[in-house]
């Protein structure tokens, strides 16, 4: 459990105002399992998996003048309260292959008074009364979610591929997930009010409110809510011998992720489907990455008696139609590094490869995934050989320290295709023209030593013919300390800079920020 108190004092001296909090108090229990067991024996039981945690919130504030404050009331005068909030959570295994994540959140606000209106119909004027007391306000929500992996392996003809390709494998993830919430708009939790207005010329209407909207912590929002949605991947790899080594083989990702996802919202009076959604990642080579996204709308164009198109309540499924294809996005990007360079045009050193040369795995295979698998990630499992060459510097061939500045420089290409609604609708097709956006991004960084690291981004926009936010970046570690520094030169000038300790606790203590405001941006370039 943890337990921390704040108190905060803004003074004007010109009116005499003053602004108070005290206190502000947060308490926050971390995730615990209240119904496992101490010593246990044996499986772990279904609602040992269950966990929960708390978090609380208790502030006292008040908006008054210098001479007023010892006189204040702290019922009347002060706004106070405390909002707790307990999310619980569980995961189980259904059959052994279906993973089910149950989750329920419960917030309550414990207040002190709340506000009565009604309205006045000879001083034509809205009246508040404030009632004072224990005032109890709460909602909650729960989820739930189901995942499984199919996996599916393919061994190719011998006689028509040959030995190359040794085995294909699809990997198949669904998952659905339902949302709820009841309605706390509703008149039977209290959390709203209405009151009739009868205006000067005798029209009636009703006007609601909330009698928390000016409290502490306000009543939770109006409409229930509820949905159901699900979204499938699929991942496709292939493993082929290796032209490295004629004993081992490596695995190549033809798919790297192709998915699509929709929802059906149960609340909703009418176009409860939700547009589907795809998406498609490749990358054939560490450097290289393709992703795309595209959307299908659900629901059909419909004319209204003017002529003019509008989202109907019919959906393209029922006219025998696909989803409306509504656009996509992809992007491509490259990154480009020394190691890249030594790879196109060689003179990478011999004896260096061998020492990043990766083991066999159990099977004495090469394991080597150009696809999905960080070369980080893979030297990070083998902490305790690295951990024995950490301290040894790299030398030449000459005995002489290398001078190493790593570097790298990434190019984005992005093109959107969207339908444009401003142009001229088709009634012959009941489609809207497309339209195409093109971006060009670079980003770069730079490390000069251990300390000093240098980035930068910048980019062109086709459709605008103008060159998009070019920022610019200096980072400097001084072991307990930090300095970075940031300037922004287009299209609008900011600089920013700042120094602060790198201790989590005295981060926010120890440090000094300087920052050009909006209106003084130009003035220092």
């Amino acid at each position: 459990m943890s337990l921390s108190s704040t108190a905060n004092l803004n003074q004007n001296m010109r009116d005499s105002s003053i602004a108070m909090t005290l206190p502000d108090l947060n308490i926050s229990i971390s995730r615990f399992y209240p119904f496992r067991r101490r010593h246990q024996a044996g499986k772990e039981r279904w609602y040992e998996k269950i966990s929960m945690s708390y978090t609380g919130q208790l502030s006292n504030s008040i908006n008054t003048k210098e001479d007023q404050l010892m006189h204040s009331n702290l019922i009347k005068d002060w706004r106070n309260g405390m909002q707790h909030s307990i999310p619980v959570s569980g995961t189980f295994t259904l059959f052994n292959y279906i993973n089910v994540n149950p989750s329920f959140n419960f917030t309550d606000r414990m207040l002190s008074n709340k506000i009565k209106r009604s309205w006045d119909a000879f001083g034509q004027k809205e009246v508040k009364d404030t009632v004072y007391g224990f005032h109890n306000v709460y909602d909650w929500r729960m989820s739930v979610s189901a995942s499984s992996k199919l996996y599916v392996f393919y061994v190719p003809n011998r006689k028509l591929f040959g030995d190359k390709i040794q085995a294909v494998r699809h990997v198949f993830t669904p998952q659905v997930s339902f949302n709820y919430a009841p309605d706390f708009g509703s008149r039977r939790y209290g959390y709203y009010d209405s009151y009739l207005k009868t205006d000067a010329d005798g029209n009636v209407s009703l006007v609601e409110y909330s009698p928390f909207q000016e409290a502490l912590y306000t009543a939770p929002g109006k409409g229930k809510t509820g949905s159901i949605s699900w979204d499938v991947a699929n991942n496709i790899e292939m493993k082929v011998k290796s032209d490295k080594d004629s004993s081992g083989f490596k695995k190549i990702s033809i798919i790297d992720e192709l998915g699509a996802t929709m929802s059906y919202n149960m609340a909703a009076k009418e176009r409860r489907w939700s547009d589907l959604t795809m998406r498609v990642r490749l990358k054939w080579w560490k450097s290289y990455t393709f992703n795309m996204n595209a959307v299908f709308s659900t629901y059909a164009y419909e004319l209204d008696d003017n002529g003019q198109p509008y989202v109907g309540t019919h959906t393209e499924w029922g006219k025998g139609r696909f989803g409306r294809f509504q656009g996509m996005s992809q992007n491509i990007s490259f990154t480009l590094s020394p190691e890249q360079l030594k790879k196109w045009f060689g003179g990478s050193d011999k004896k260096e490869e061998d020492k990043k040369k990766k083991p066999n795995d159990d099977e004495g295979m090469d394991t080597d995934i150009e696809s999905n698998v960080d070369d980080s990630m893979i030297e990070g499992q083998r902490g305790a050989k690295k951990h024995d060459e950490a301290g040894k510097a790299e030398t030449d061939a000459n005995g002489y320290m290398k001078f190493k500045m790593p570097w790298s420089l990434t190019f984005g290409y992005g093109i959107t295709m969207r339908e444009n609604t401003g142009g001229t609708f088709n009634t012959n097709t009941m489609r809207y023209p497309y339209k195409f956006t093109q971006t060009l991004n670079v980003s770069g960084n730079i490390r000069i030593s251990d300390g000093w690291n240098i980035s930068f981004s910048s980019g062109y926009d086709f459709e605008n013919h103008a060159i998009s936010m070019t920022t610019a970046s200096l980072q400097r570690d001084l072991h307990c300390f930090n300095m970075s520094c940031s300037v922004v030169l287009a299209p609008y000038t900011s600089y920013n800079f700042t120094f602060r300790c790198n201790a989590s606790t005295l981060t926010d203590a120890l440090k000094y920020d300087k920052r050009s405001s909006y209106n003084s941006a130009v003035q220092w370039y």
